[in-house]
């Protein structure tokens, strides 16, 4: 007996009412505004037709104060799997229009299965997180459910990526979850995130704030550093959430993305030569030499706006996936301070985390001096830079462009540290410490007594470069493999990549090392 045209109807009228979410007027208010809707952003990331929902038909009832019930459809969150670019990828998103997103048992159990699912296929979980927060109907099985995915985000992270939007608000505890994923996308507008608010701070401190200071995009990019990037619409953010998965692997046990077929140019690149000014006190943009080095220029920059004395970000070179960190002469000379050393130090973390290669250029003329720094903590945050880069097992190369003094040329992975190559131009400098300053240390009385003192000193500094910091001294006691012409420096990375692939470095057996955090 065939299946009756009711039981098939009865489905597929269910599996619309669901589809419908918080219904249709919300749904158009949502598209006038210009914002996607939960499933519109699904929908958008991945591949036409390959997202298979988990939890559709999932109808919780809330428990009101004196008030009717509801019956919210799939309870405010879309779960399941899909293609990104043809791989598949995990993810789930708050669905703002049934009950405002908020999370209550149900809501955070859907949330659970994908990430568990996840964790146990390989596969890298996004998440649009667009929520009210606790569902203070479910009472503590609210605080209980956000509990249990926090715990799902710390067994996930080294294993697969983690990436979330913030594409609306994310408030209270709400923000603790994307906090502990691997990569912050966030809306520039119609999305906020912090935990306490703007009145509960002035309730309890008396200090009167706003929205905009606290909790947008802009104060999270470039004063607090919790988010990696700004999108501009909704759209921008997954086209964003494409770029990052295509430089990462789909979990710790695979290799990155390579494009191992990418035909190799070993032709020396003269155009580097253009950018870099011998003169170490000129500053230069250090993201036009990572241009000259990628494959196509093509740059992925992360925290673009925060530490800006310091670049992190992706490329390839001849077809080799590679996280950069750079210094940046062009803000504060490239010195390292405490927000820098936290952004590179969890950069190098991630991508050891997921097997992709370091090339480390360096430009440094030591951590940043001051009584704020040091009280601040500059040497546990420094330490911090030591640590990532000590721990780190993936294949890391070192630039030596300029200068590289003291402890900070160390926090840059030199050869002590565990570079496996370390090339140096012949505008490097390393040593110590700077000319002037050595100058000053061994000879302050001297030159005090001296007719021209600034003549003197010059002078004096000039000697310093020669016998102290010159890279022919460090090349002769092996602390760099190579000097190298600056034009030579993207097809000897692009060499060396290729051989360190197969790199295989034992540590000592142990649950963790204790970061200085």
């Amino acid at each position: 007996m065939p299946i009756s045209k009711d039981l098939l109807e009865t489905l597929r009228n269910k599996r619309k009412e669901a589809l419908a979410g918080g219904g249709a007027k919300k749904t158009k208010k949502r598209r006038e505004q210009g914002l996607m809707t939960a499933r519109d952003r699904i929908d958008t990331l991945f591949n036409e037709n390959t997202f298979q929902e988990f939890g559709l038909l999932v109808k919780h009832e809330t428990h009101s104060f004196g008030m009717d019930k509801k019956l919210l459809p799939t309870d405010g969150v879309i779960t399941g799997v899909g293609y990104v670019d043809g791989r598949p990828v995990a993810s789930f998103s708050q669905d703002s229009s049934v009950a405002g997103g908020s999370l209550g048992k149900i809501h955070a159990l859907k949330i659970c299965e994908v990430m568990d699912y996840a964790e146990k296929c390989g596969i890298p979980v996004v998440t649009f997180n667009d929520s009210g927060g606790a569902r203070i109907q479910d009472g503590i099985e609210s605080l209980s459910g956000y509990g249990h995915v926090f715990n799902r985000n710390v067994r996930l992270s080294g294993v697969v990526p983690q990436i979330a939007v913030i594409a609306g608000p994310c408030a209270g505890g709400a923000a603790y979850s994307p906090a502990l994923m691997d990569f912050i996308i966030m809306l520039r507008n119609n999305a906020v995130m912090f935990i306490c608010g703007p009145e509960v701070i002035k309730a309890v401190t008396g200090q009167e704030t706003t929205v905009q200071e606290i909790g947008s995009a802009e104060a999270h990019a470039s004063i607090s550093g919790n988010i990696h990037f700004i999108a501009e619409n909704d759209l921008h953010a997954v086209q964003i959430v494409h770029e990052l998965l295509d430089y990462l692997p789909s979990n710790n046990m695979t290799d990155p993305p390579h494009k191992l077929d990418y035909d190799l140019d070993l032709t020396p690149d003269e155009q580097v030569n253009d950018i870099v000014p011998e003169n170490s006190k000129t500053p230069f943009d250090v993201k036009n030499v990572i241009e000259r080095l990628t494959d196509n220029g093509t740059f992925l920059e992360i925290q673009r706006d925060f530490a800006a004395n310091i670049v992190v970000g992706f490329g390839r070179i001849g077809g080799i996936v590679v996280g950069f960190v750079a210094n940046q002469p062009m803000v504060k000379a490239g010195a390292l301070d405490i927000d820098a050393s936290d952004k590179a130090s969890r950069f190098v973390r991630q991508c050891n985390t997921y097997n992709i290669p370091l090339v480390t250029l360096v430009d440094v003329p030591g951590f940043l001096p001051g009584v704020n720094e040091e009280q601040r903590g500059i040497i546990r945050h420094g330490a911090k830079m030591l640590s990532a880069y000590g721990a780190t097992t993936v294949p890391k190369l070192s630039v030596i462009m300029r200068k590289a003094y003291g402890g900070a040329f160390l926090a840059m992975c030199s050869r002590d540290m565990g570079a496996d190559l370390v090339l140096a131009w012949p505008t490097a400098e390393i040593a110590v410490m700077g000319a002037e300053g050595a100058v000053n240390v061994l000879y302050g009385k001297e030159l005090i007594d001296a007719d021209d003192p600034a003549g003197r000193a010059a002078e004096l500094a000039s000697e310093y470069r020669d016998e102290f910091a010159s890279p022919y001294i460090s090349a002769g006691k092996l602390f760099v493999h190579d000097i190298i012409e600056l034009s030579e420096t993207r097809p000897r990375l692009a060499l060396a990549l290729r051989s360190l692939l197969s790199k295989r470095e034992q540590r000592p057996q142990k649950k963790h090392g204790n970061i200085p955090l």
